[in-house]
């Protein structure tokens, strides 16, 4: 079977961020080394088979411990938000497109053959509101008896959680039936709601609701890797925005925090005007400050030493 070279990248991610195949005999999380590492995409911590950690539940850990523990809190975040930097400025939302697994297995749904539906603009920026309500404010300032905050997305919200951690740990581990209430029941008819809405509508989570997409759109237009358009050549066919499965308008939205570099444009595009390249622009304008600093220096030091 031949696979596009995005789907390809997508799964031997989905196969790395979850190569844990002991947890099928040991019925245990993963706690080794990688554990430490924050994974680009969503991948759930929790889950059985997860080498590394996710992003977003370690961001939140991370703030519901700040009244507490602030010294050790403060390195934590410091911590994620490093690789969370690290990951925006270096990718943007080539994550989403290329690497995220639960971003994969939305698409691999929206494959199922039926007619499909156009997201609403306006409903993109949900994830931003999920982001700064449910990610950062809400784990931050709402505390509990014990002093600890919640990681309220991944307990409410988080449809990767459910399936890679609640049904997985749930069919491995009995005892954990006792404990199956409301809540559960509520992620559950949740993900099941998300899935079935990605049938009719492209990575609708992905879109709509998922906070590290929000983060990561931020620097979509700071990333090293970039799309560029050369408005000479281009025929006006307007095949690039027709292909685009997020119905995003090109060239003027092709860096926008919502495009996953899917690449459907470039690769469909007659005339080769739209190009994926890395783009140097920000350690040019770093280099060339510095250089300016280092002229201003000079020069003050040859009229200290005149006078």
């Amino acid at each position: 079977m031949k696979f596009k070279k995005r789907t390809l990248s997508q799964l031997i991610f989905t196969i790395l961020a979850n190569a844990n195949i002991a947890f099928l005999w040991q019925k245990a999380l993963y706690r080794g080394p990688f554990k430490g590492l924050c994974f680009p995409g969503l991948n759930c911590y929790s889950c059985p088979a997860a080498l590394f950690a996710c992003p977003l539940g370690a961001l939140q850990q991370s703030l519901l411990s700040l009244r507490l523990l602030k010294a050790q809190a403060l390195a934590s975040l410091s911590y994620v938000l490093g690789f969370l930097f690290l990951y925006g400025i270096f990718l943007g939302r080539v994550v989403c497109g290329w690497i995220c697994p639960f971003g994969f297995l939305q698409e691999l749904i929206f494959r199922i053959k039926t007619s499909k539906l156009e997201i609403p603009r306006k409903l993109y920026l949900v994830k931003y509101v999920l982001l700064a309500i449910f990610v950062i404010l809400l784990p931050a300032i709402m505390v509990t008896q014990t002093g600890y905050g919640k990681p309220w997305f991944c307990n409410l919200i988080c449809p990767a959680g459910t399936l890679e951690a609640g049904l997985i740990n749930l069919s491995l581990r009995d005892s954990l039936r006792a404990l199956v209430g409301f809540l559960f029941y509520w992620k559950v008819m949740l993900l099941l709601a998300i899935m079935v809405l990605c049938v009719f509508y492209f990575r609708f989570f992905c879109a709509v609701l998922c906070p590290l997409g929000a983060l990561y759109g931020l620097f979509n237009r700071l990333s090293l890797i970039k799309l560029t358009w050369r408005k000479e050549d281009c025929l006006d066919c307007h095949l690039c925005e027709k292909i685009c499965p997020l119905n995003l308008k090109v060239p003027e939205e092709l860096n926008g925090p919502e495009c996953i570099r899917c690449l459907n444009c470039l690769n469909i595009c007659p005339t080769r005007v739209i190009q994926l390249e890395l783009s140097l622009e920000m350690a040019e304008k770093f280099d060339e400050k510095n250089l300016a600093v280092k002229k201003e220096t000079c020069a003050q030091m040859e009229e200290n030493q005149t006078n």
